[in-house]
């Protein structure tokens, strides 16, 4: 099995690595190839990504990715949007769990305000809205399918005011309906601050692009931060894994970042790949090195990035040996 990995920018250099060898020690039959892209590649060839290199995640069974700064350039498209729009990552699956709260933000990954269509005059811009009946029917069909195996849908949306998430509402309560899945609506704003006061009320929760990119982000106050939070994004062929968090220029290279983001969203792969034991050791290593006090410092704890990643490859060891 071939897995890509993309380290990207910032502190990507630091939580990615660690994730790839946890995944070596319990699959050694994977085969890891490195793909440049991201702000460090187009500062020295003008590029972020290429079609080369495209054409190699393509070629890979799975995507282990890290973070990316985007190109300050007014005309430069995001590289994690121009992946998830190449290869159709459609499903930002993003799950939160902690301290009674066990939710999933099943987010759309290739539309909305996310969607590219965009420009920018002398005197305005404008970023076009686009919500799809393909689209949306596809998202709500996968969120169902979580719900099936939890309790119940939430549509985040904002139909009082938008049109658009009307037809979104819509579709979404009509495939719930399809499915026999329990299913009830909020409008985002009100659900933002409602997971925050009773997260332990919801299940799965489905919304826009946007929408779902900041409520995942409010979510993560729940559990830690957004240091402890991984997400996948899935495809019909191809699907890639990477810590919510972003580059975090500020800290990259300091000893700081948490890598508990980037190690589950490694188990996310493996769990995805169908090694659920494996995935399942991932997270109990991280939870036997959390329940030492083994902690960065963004957790309270006083573990470099470095000595937090080592404890987990031990305790992964271990574990491994003990299966």
């Amino acid at each position: 099995m071939k897995i890509a990995v993309v380290e990207g920018d910032g502190i990507g250099h630091e939580v990615i690595p660690p994730t790839r060898d946890l995944l070596g020690i319990l699959r050694p039959d994977f085969e890891f190839f490195e793909v440049e892209a991201g702000y460090g590649k187009w500062q020295r060839t003008g590029q972020a990504i290429t079609d080369d290199d495209i054409a190699m995640l393509r070629d890979a069974g799975a995507i282990l990715f890290g973070a990316i700064t985007t190109p300050p350039a007014r005309d430069y498209q995001s590289v994690i949007l121009r992946i998830r729009k190449e290869l159709d990552l459609y499903a930002n699956v993003r799950p939160v769990k902690g301290n009674r709260v066990n939710l999933i933000v099943v987010r759309e990954n290739t539309e909305g305000l996310y969607s590219g269509v965009e420009k920018i005059e002398q005197d305005s811009a404008c970023t076009v809205r686009c919500i799809t009946r393909k689209g949306s029917e596809r998202i709500s069909r996968y969120a169902c399918m979580l719900a099936a195996r939890r309790h119940t849908l939430t549509i985040g949306h904002k139909a009082n005011i938008l049109k658009s998430d009307v037809f979104f509402r819509d579709i979404c309560v009509a495939e719930a309906q399809k499915a026999g899945v329990p299913v009830r609506e909020c409008y985002i704003d009100a659900l933002c601050l409602d997971i925050l006061l009773h997260p332990d009320q919801y299940d799965v929760i489905v919304t826009t692009n946007m929408f779902g990119d900041i409520l995942s982000d409010v979510a993560a106050y729940l559990v830690g931060g957004l240091g402890l939070l991984p997400s996948a994004n899935i495809g019909e062929k191809f699907a890639l894994f990477e810590p919510v968090h972003g580059s975090a220029p500020d800290i990259a290279g300091r000893d700081l970042a948490n890598p508990i983001a980037a190690m589950r969203s490694g188990s996310m792969l493996l769990a995805h790949l169908g090694d659920h034991e494996a995935a399942m050791l991932v997270d109990q290593a991280i939870e036997q090195v959390l329940l030492k006090g083994i902690m960065t410092r963004d957790l309270g704890g006083t573990a470099g990035t470095r000595d937090f990643a080592r404890a987990v490859r031990e305790e992964l060891e271990r574990l491994a040996r003990n299966r």
